[in-house]
């Protein structure tokens, strides 16, 4: 990974900032809090991103095309990670139907921990997983965040009908 192709760029969402790490034109993360590394240079989203979070946050889409690239996890990590793409907007799935999608349905614990790493929510929406009982699990930014993405987007899902 090449530190000079880093930069960041922030997003004023409902939720509070936003904060995008970029490698070059590929978003590598997204956090709810100034991450550590923010030493990084500042530098400028794509529009086509921030009009895709815009939307996103007014209840008007989930297509999120912007190109991603993960700077770690594991092989494991990463594709519990790009299954959350499976999940439509509005809906939930359990630690229990990932682990089965990514064809090791004993992991639901290491499904969990894999979740609690995903460096780029909402784009890959970790929020939408929740425990097997439909209580609302953990959420690394905190289930309040968890809990408001949720009602967000389920509200606007039925508002769609």
């Amino acid at each position: 990974m090449n530190k000079d192709s880093l930069f960041y760029s922030t997003f004023e969402s409902p939720l509070g900032t936003l904060y995008l790490i970029f490698s070059g034109k590929l978003l590598a993360g997204i956090s709810f809090k100034k991450p550590l590394q923010i030493a990084l240079k500042k530098g400028a989203a794509s529009k086509n991103f921030i009009n895709e979070l815009k939307d996103y946050f007014q209840g008007d889409s989930n297509d999120f095309t912007q190109k991603i690239k993960f700077l770690e996890g594991t092989d494991f990590e990463k594709k519990v990670w790009l299954c959350l793409k499976n999940i439509p907007l509005g809906e939930t799935r359990s630690y229990k139907w990932v682990a089965e999608k990514i064809g090791n349905p004993s992991a639901n614990r290491a499904v969990g921990q894999a979740l609690s790493k995903n460096p780029i929510p909402i784009v890959l929406p970790c929020h939408r997983v929740i425990e097997s009982d439909g209580s609302i699990g953990g959420y690394s930014s905190g289930v309040d965040i968890k809990r408001r993405l949720l009602e967000m987007e389920y509200y606007s899902k039925i508002n769609k009908k």
